[in-house]
C-alpha cells in the first residue's frame, strides 16, 4: 500500500491511507491522466455516483407532494441538509440553503443587504479573492455602498491588523475569502470576524476553496454567511449558503407568496437539482467514511459524534497535504519556477496545495499544453481574479500556471509533473 506519514499530532500519527482513498473514486481507474486541476472541480468517489443514480432511478419526482416516492424526495434533502450543518458545524440545519453554485448565493445576499443599507453602508472587499467575491458587492455602488479595500500584503496572504484599520462604526460588511483559489493562501478569519464583530459589523467568508482542503466551523469562526461549492468538495455541481438563521430571517429576499418568509425556503428560489444534492449528502458520508477508518486504525475509541469523525477525516487530509505542498514546492523550486503566494516551508500551514506560477519566458498557455501532452491537466489565466493578478504585476489576460491538489493527488504525480516540464524550464 502507497502511504505517506502524517506530521500532525492531531491525526494521531497514523499513516494516510492513500492507496484506499483512490480506490474510491473511479476516474482516477479508468485512464493514466493526473488531475491537478481540482481547483475547478474534484473528481467524485463511487458513493457519490451511486447515490446520484439511486436518486434518478428511485425517486426522480417533484418534493413536496403525498405520495412515497415525493415524500423521500424530501428525506433526501432533509438528510443532505443536515450533513451540510454537520460539516460546518451549524448550529441549525434550517441555516442551510442548496441552490445551484456558490456566486448565485453570493449575489442573493448582496442584492438582500443592498436593500438594508443606512448609515452603515461602507462594505469591505479584497483584492486576493475570486471576482464573485468582489463584483457583487461593488455592484451595489448604486444602492449607495461604499468600499474600502483589505490589500493582500507582499506574502501573499490578507493580516487582520491591516484590516482593524479599516473598520469604523460605518462598516456593514467584510466580505473575504477563507483560502484563495489562485495562491491558496489561508486567511485568519477568526480574527477578521472578531474585528468586525467589535464594531458591529458582519462578515461574509467564501469558502469555496478551502472546502476539500480542512475543517470548517462556522462557529469558532465566528462568521455570519459562508458559502460553498459541492463540486470542490467531491459532489456533484451544486452550492450552499449558511448564515446565522436571524440574519437570514430578517433579509429581504424573492419570493413567491405562498413561500413561508424562513430560512431555508425564503432563500431556495425555485427547484434545484435533488440528485445533486443526494450526491452532495453522499460526498459528506465518504468524508464520515475515511474518518471512521482512521479512528479505527489509531486503535483508539471511535469517535462518537458524525462531526467529531469529520474533523478527524478534514484533519487528516489537511495534514498529508502539507507533504503535497512540500513536495509541490520543492518541484517549482528546482525548475526555476516563478512562485506566488506563501513559499516558505516553516509557513506551509498558511496554504493548501494549490500553487501559481510562471516559468521564466514561457507563457502560461504553453505550460499547460506541455503538461496536457504528458497527460496532467492544470489551467491557466487569471482564475477568475483579475484584480489579484494586477496586484501581482501580471497581465490577466495570460496570468498565471495553476497546479491544485486534494488528498487523492500523489508525491508520484508531482515527480511526474516536474519531469513534465523538465524541458521546457531549461529554455525558458
Amino acid at each position: 500500500m502507497n502511504m505517506f506519514p502524517l506530521t500532525d499530532a492531531g491525526t494521531m500519527g497514523i499513516p494516510f491511507p492513500l492507496a484506499t482513498v483512490r480506490d474510491c473514486f473511479p476516474a482516477l481507474k479508468k485512464e493514466d491522466f493526473v488531475f491537478f486541476d481540482n481547483a475547478a472541480g474534484a473528481q467524485i468517489p463511487q458513493l457519490v455516483l451511486d447515490a446520484v443514480t439511486r436518486h434518478l432511478i428511485e425517486n426522480n419526482v417533484q418534493r413536496g407532494g403525498r405520495y412515497p416516492k415525493t415524500v423521500a424526495v424530501d428525506a433526501t434533502i432533509a438528510r443532505a441538509r443536515e450533513s451540510a450543518a454537520i460539516l460546518i458545524n451549524a448550529e441549525d440545519a434550517s441555516e442551510i440553503a442548496f441552490g445551484m453554485n456558490a456566486t448565485s448565493f453570493i449575489r442573493l445576499i448582496s442584492l438582500a443587504i443592498g436593500q438594508t443599507l443606512n448609515q452603515r453602508n461602507e462594505i469591505i472587499v479584497t483584492d486576493m479573492d475570486h471576482e464573485a467575491n468582489v463584483a457583487t458587492w461593488l455592484a451595489l455602488e448604486k444602492n449607495g455602498a461604499k468600499f474600502a479595500w483589505w490589500r493582500m500584503r507582499d506574502d501573499g496572504n490578507l493580516h487582520a491588523e491591516d484590516l482593524e484599520k479599516l473598520l469604523s462604526p460605518r462598516t456593514r460588511l467584510v466580505a473575504c475569502t477563507v483560502t484563495s483559489n489562485a495562491l491558496g493562501s489561508v486567511v485568519d478569519v477568526k480574527a477578521a470576524g472578531k474585528l468586525a464583530h467589535t464594531v458591529g459589523a458582519e462578515i461574509f467568508l467564501d469558502c469555496v476553496h478551502y472546502g476539500p482542503h480542512g475543517p470548517i466551523d462556522v462557529q469558532a469562526w465566528d462568521c455570519d454567511y459562508l458559502v460553498c461549492s459541492g463540486y470542490k468538495i467531491f459532489a456533484p455541481h451544486m452550492g450552499f449558503l449558511w448564515g446565522r438563521r436571524a440574519l437570514l430571517k430578517s433579509l429581504p429576499t424573492f419570493r413567491e407568496e405562498f413561500i413561508p418568509d424562513e430560512p431555508p425556503e425564503k432563500i431556495e428560489a425555485g427547484t434545484f437539482i435533488y440528485e445533486n444534492v443526494a450526491g452532495f449528502d453522499g460526498a459528506v458520508r465518504y468524508l464520515e467514511k475515511l474518518g471512521s477508518s482512521l479512528a479505527e486504525e489509531s486503535r483508539l475509541r471511535p469517535e462518537s459524534s458524525r462531526r467529531r469523525i469529520l474533523v478527524t477525516a478534514m484533519k487528516a487530509v489537511q495534514a498529508y497535504e502539507r507533504s503535497l505542498s512540500l513536495e509541490l514546492l520543492r518541484v517549482l523550486q528546482i525548475l526555476g519556477a516563478t512562485i506566488y503566494g506563501v513559499t516558505r516551508e516553516a509557513q506551509l500551514q498558511e496554504r493548501v496545495p494549490t500553487f501559481c506560477f510562471n516559468l521564466g519566458r514561457a507563457q502560461p498557455a504553453v505550460v499547460t499544453e506541455t503538461l496536457a501532452r504528458a497527460g496532467i491537466g492544470v489551467r491557466d489565466g487569471h482564475m477568475y481574479s483579475p484584480r489579484l493578478m494586477k496586484r501581482l504585476g501580471l497581465n490577466p489576460g495570460s496570468g498565471v500556471v495553476r497546479v491544485s491538489l486534494v488528498h487523492y493527488n500523489t508525491v508520484e504525480e508531482i515527480r511526474r509533473f516536474g519531469n513534465a516540464l523538465s524541458e521546457l524550464s531549461r529554455n525558458a
